[in-house]
């Protein structure tokens, strides 16, 4: 198969949408930008295109996918209900890189859910995927669109490194401005619950549905046999071929652990201006703005491949900011829950 990328504005004539809208209608796959990360999207009505998606990245089936929508309106062919806490988020948040799950509906299929009785939906906020979801006339499944476990792609070329000759066609919709994937919340049983940190922060969630849980797997490794209820909770994700440790403690004591245990092929991923004590090659991930982290991110792990290093010291960004839960949580991923204190 030949991958074609295309170049596509929110200002392209329509025809500049038809090939992936007809692809995407007749149950083939398509790299699409969003404000996120890019997503490799499927009709999530069809199991044809479902498991075509699966088979691109090497995805395990378990993994539910988050269905993406253009309108909000959208939502109710997907879901059995609507509750007031979707609505309230779906105003403030949407479009934007906010998930909600709730309870699916009949035609939804399982594959599509990962086997739950639940489903994942988002409005993007990116005018190019709204555009094609609109053309398509179709909700789109739409996974990071990269081999499974690898660090998701921000840009068109990081899905063409990736996918080349796994499916037919990337829309280049520019870089993404998110930088890491959508925060991901629960609406099903009692209190909210967090499945995935993105840029929606804890915080703005409470400010809009009050008490919101913490699931454990935010930060921690599922238990054996738990089921996985959200996107990128069960398996290693994020990761590039270097093996990623993170290092948490002061900066001082970062670099005396890393200048202790340096070697060929290691590299340093730090903070903004904080590469002057080590002695090996260091790369800088921004600094304790969370937005800043959270856009260079997967750039920065990619980049890591490029340099050839084997393995990487990763500055731990500060726990007690929840603000820092989602480059935390990917970074976790990342390094197998590897973490050194020093």
């Amino acid at each position: 198969m030949k991958t074609e990328v295309v170049k596509i504005t929110a200002e392209s004539e329509n025809g500049a949408y038809k090939k992936a809208a007809e692809l995407l209608n007749d149950e083939q796959v398509v790299g699409m930008p969003t404000e996120t990360v890019y997503g490799l999207a499927g009709n999530a009505f069809s199991p044809v295109a479902v498991n075509r998606i699966f088979e691109a990245k090497g995805r395990p089936t378990d993994n539910p996918l988050i269905v993406h929508v253009s309108k909000f309106e959208d939502i109710y062919d997907l879901v059995k209900a609507v509750p007031e806490s979707a609505k309230k988020l779906a105003e403030k948040f949407w479009p934007g890189p906010l998930t909600v799950i709730l309870p699916k509906a009949d035609k939804v299929p399982y594959c599509t859910t990962g086997n739950l009785d639940t489903v994942a939906v988002r409005c993007p906020s990116h005018p190019v995927a709204r555009r094609l979801i609109e053309l398509s006339g179709l909700p789109l499944a739409a996974p990071s669109a990269n081999l499974s476990g690898k660090p998701s792609p921000t840009r068109a070329e990081h899905v063409y490194e990736d996918l080349n000759g796994r499916i037919p066609l990337v829309i280049d919709g520019g870089e993404s401005e998110e930088g890491v994937e959508s925060t991901v919340i629960s609406l099903v049983g009692e209190k909210p619950r967090l499945l995935r940190p993105g840029n929606v922060t804890l915080n703005e969630l409470k400010s809009v549905l009050g008490e919101v849980e913490v699931d454990n797997a935010v930060l921690n490794p599922l238990k054996k046999d738990e089921k996985v209820s959200s996107p990128g909770m069960k398996y290693k994700h994020y990761s590039p071929e270097a093996e990623i440790i993170l290092v948490r403690g002061d900066y001082k004591g970062f670099c005396d652990y890393v200048n202790a245990n340096s070697s060929d092929d290691v590299y340093a991923m730090v903070f903004d201006d904080e590469g002057r004590e080590l002695n090996i090659p260091f790369i800088c991930y921004g600094h304790e703005d969370y937005k800043l982290l959270a856009h260079s991110l997967f750039d920065t792990l990619r980049e890591l491949d490029k340099k050839g290093a084997k393995r990487c010291f990763v500055r731990y960004p500060d726990e007690h900011n929840d603000d820092n839960l989602a480059v935390l949580n990917r970074l976790l991923r990342a390094a197998g829950f590897k973490v050194i204190d020093v």
